[in-house]
């Protein structure tokens, strides 16, 4: 049975799909089977992974206001194992229209629970607000994982999704549990980022990743052309970094193969699985 990760921060630009892109493509690549799901009506996952909206004939929005089946709204992306179920702006409408819909926040769980066996990783790109959306994420997922900026404004969004989280765990999903605190656009030459890690580092002890995203023009660029880091400039340090977090979260060694140092992607599609 695969495993759901939201990835979730009710503050907008600090990388939620970015690393959703990312983390696929990486364990895709490692044969690993992953289902994107994009549930934010920008659609920027969906975008991110070379997908033109206009040719979508089912999206999020189908699946969650229960016109297609999520089996029927999943698309293969070019890129190896990994799936996406895209987003349009018709995503939006949701909160109007599920609004008095007795069984809301379980729409996106139940339909989840029909195609968990198919995957090892599921992961879905929320949006950037506390809305529908999200919390039908935060209550079919098992772990969330945040991306965050290493600023002072960004401590207050953490908060806020905390409590979030508590309220849906009391709730709805008392299974749910944050998977991991992902510093994104990093700098550590900043004071005030190392401080901000180690104020987080303090209140969550254990859960954040040692592995940081630095700010990376690859990185930034890569969207623009529709794919993922790894597939766009294997070689950046951006890569190297999106690398190690992976390792990470598999719980493998932080380090790169001696050959594959400073940043080149270890692609292996034998190696994922057991």
């Amino acid at each position: 049975m695969g495993t759901i990760f939201a990835v979730a921060n009710q503050k907008g630009g600090v990388g939620k799909t970015t690393t959703v892109i990312n983390i696929s493509a990486y364990l895709g690549s490692r044969g690993f089977k992953v289902l994107c799901v994009d549930s934010d009506s920008q659609g920027n996952t969906t975008t991110g992974f070379g997908i033109k909206k206009k040719s979508v004939s089912s999206s999020t929005y189908d699946v969650l206001t229960g016109k297609t089946r999520i089996q029927d709204a999943v698309i293969p992306t070019e890129y190896d194992n990994v799936f996406i179920v895209p987003a349009t702006e018709a995503l939006a409408g949701c909160e109007i229209e599920l609004a008095s819909n007795e069984n809301r926040v379980n729409r996106l769980k139940m339909q989840l629970l029909t195609v968990k066996d198919e995957y090892d990783y599921i992961f879905i790109d929320c949006p950037p607000a506390l809305g529908i959306n999200t919390i039908n994420s935060l209550v079919a997922c098992d772990k969330v994982l945040v991306p965050m900026l290493a600023e002072f404004y960004a401590l207050e969004g953490l908060s806020q999704l905390v409590n979030t989280i508590k309220i849906v765990k009391s709730n709805y999903n008392t299974s749910l549990e944050i998977g991991g605190i992902i510093f994104t656009m990093f700098d550590g030459r900043l004071k005030v980022a190392n401080d901000v890690v180690a104020e987080v580092e303090k209140y969550f002890p254990d859960k954040v990743f040692k592995t940081k995203i630095p700010r990376n023009v690859r990185i930034s660029e890569a969207p623009s052309h529709g794919k993922p880091i790894f597939y766009y400039d294997k070689t950046s340090k951006g890569a190297e970094c999106y690398e190690l977090l992976c390792h990470e979260l598999l719980g493998e060694p932080l380090e790169l193969p001696k050959k594959k140092r400073r940043g080149i992607f270890s692609f292996n599609k034998n190696s994922g699985k057991e």
